[in-house]
């Protein structure tokens, strides 16, 4: 068992709780990055798309693990930071130039979103986001002449120094320009939550009136968090782009954003790790239906075995289980796991009793 004494607020805050945690984080990264040399094209290629919804879940868990403001419309930021990324590449701007600037592009219009946004709680602000994600697509129909409406556009290559970089012709250089970007967002995020605003971020998620009390405008914080978020998950949108391809109207639906929700709820609600959780639900849970399913029709002696819904089912009977019987997601069991071995054998099954108490504050909301 590891026990932290931190005698110092730098000590409380650093980026590493202790050494074996930075080795364990180095090696993980050093496993991700010799990871093309193991894995075919197809395997890789599946990663790679794990990562890009770990970068989009990253966003969504700022705004809404982080600061406790729901939303189910980051559809149509992942939109924004698609066309804005090709946009400006079709316009002769390098993709070194292009991409930080789509994710800037969907931050600043995350920002104008919550201005009247932030005065929403709840149920309320779901719904807003719900309507923005419906609008989008009739916008990106009725910009034709920028986002070529309902034909779509194609992802052009992606050159940085003279490399040529595509996701089906080297699907390993493109692993690695996600997995880089993936490692900025993850230690961005981590060094948000140790600064002020991150901090700010959790007290108004926890209460509103008592971060009042300590000073921190709630209006401020909220549209800081939506601007983020939106900067994150256009960053995602655009990779997202280059892994399809071909996009149109259609490919960021509502039914993104709804997987997104879930995505980072199964994961676990509020830390890094519960993105990457939920990402690997996410991405490998069809595949895996796919080669179940197919594996039956060949015991059954059925070819093209095909049941309408059972992705939907399956994701949502996973959903209505966590929420049941696991609510802090799968990094949440995993943390009780670990503190039950560091503790054993003095562990109690009471230590993980659920609780059910709110604060006073809560209620003058």
């Amino acid at each position: 068992m590891r026990i932290h004494f931190k005698t110092s607020y730098e000590n409380d805050i650093r980026l590493f709780p202790d050494r074996w945690s930075f080795f364990v984080y180095a090696a993980l990264v050093a496993g991700a990055v010799i990871l093309p040399w193991l894995l075919d094209d197809f395997f890789l290629g599946e990663v790679t798309n794990v990562l890009i919804w770990a970068i989009a879940g990253l966003g969504l868990m700022l705004l809404t693990g982080q600061t406790g403001q729901a939303s189910l419309g980051h559809a149509a930021f992942l939109a924004v930071g698609c066309y804005s990324c090709i946009i400006l590449m079709e316009n002769g701007l390098p993709f070194l130039l292009a991409f930080p600037l789509a994710g800037v592009i969907t931050g600043v219009f995350g920002t104008l979103f919550s201005i009247p946004a932030v005065r929403l709680h709840g149920i309320y602000l779901a719904i807003a986001t719900i309507a923005l994600s419906v609008l989008a697509d009739d916008i990106i129909v009725l910009l034709e002449p920028w986002t070529d409406g309902v034909s779509g556009k194609f992802a052009p290559m992606i050159t940085i120094f003279g490399l040529e970089i595509e996701r089906w012709t080297t699907p390993d250089r493109f692993y690695w320009l996600v997995l880089a970007v993936t490692i900025l967002c993850t230690l961005g995020y981590r060094n948000l939550l140790r600064a002020p605003l991150g901090r700010a971020f959790a007290a108004v998620r926890d209460s509103e009136v008592s971060a009042t009390a300590m000073g921190i405008h709630i209006a401020f914080t909220k549209a800081a968090a939506f601007g983020l978020s939106c900067a994150i998950t256009g960053l995602a949108g655009a990779l997202m782009g280059f892994y399809a391809g071909a996009f149109n109207n259609e490919t960021f639906s509502i039914v993104i954003s709804i997987s997104l929700l879930m995505m980072i709820v199964i994961g676990g609600l509020g830390s890094i790790h519960g993105a990457f959780f939920g990402a690997i639900i996410v991405a490998f849970l069809p595949q895996a239906l796919s080669m179940a399913t197919d594996t039956i029709g060949g015991l059954i002696g059925a070819n093209n075995v095909a049941i309408p819904g059972l992705e939907t089912g399956v994701f949502g009977a996973i959903l209505i289980l966590f929420i049941l019987f696991e609510p802090m997601g799968i990094y949440g069991r995993w943390l009780k796991i670990r503190t039950w071995f560091e503790l054993f054998p003095f562990a109690r099954k009471d230590m993980f009793k659920r609780q059910k108490s709110y604060l006073k504050t809560e209620r003058l909301r």
